[in-house]
């Protein structure tokens, strides 16, 4: 699926609807550069899992937690160098909590994810404009929901 926005309020959008439909167990894999839209795509799929707390790139802390019905476990692999510094924070015990984890800088930590994670990538198009790719056929949702505009 591909998407295209032309502000951050629109990315925001794009996230708050697959938080929408999104089930506990999901992990988000999120790609791109630095500035691409990664914490607002975030900062929706909290939207859509009726977080009001303010959402911000855990990069200094690795990882943000945001209670809610489904808690969103937000990852930031920037200062990581491999998926072993993943496993030794406990990237399995978070998998396992009922919660989604999203993911920003997954490049960084390749082997950490499984075929059914759900991979975004998000090109920056100048001016607030992005392109955001969803892959994924096994999309951990809930029923038989899919993405719709």
């Amino acid at each position: 699926m591909i998407i295209k926005t032309n502000s951050e309020n629109e990315t925001i959008v794009e996230g708050e609807k697959l938080g929408h439909i999104l089930k506990p167990g999901a992990v988000v894999a999120l790609y791109g550069d630095l500035g691409a839209g990664k914490t607002a795509f975030t900062r929706g799929i909290a939207k859509g899992f009726g977080i009001t707390m303010n959402v911000s790139s855990p990069t200094f802390t690795i990882v943000n937690e945001y209670p809610g019905k489904t808690p969103l476990f937000h990852f930031d692999m920037y200062r990581l160098e491999n998926e072993n510094e993943l496993f030794d924070i406990g990237w399995d015990d978070y998998q396992d909590r009922g919660g989604v984890c999203v993911v920003e800088w997954s490049e960084k930590v390749p082997g950490a994810f499984t075929p059914d994670t759900i991979m975004v990538k998000i090109e920056n198009l100048g001016d607030n404009k992005r392109c955001i790719k969803i892959e994924n056929g096994k999309l951990k949702i809930k029923d038989d929901l899919r993405l719709r505009g």
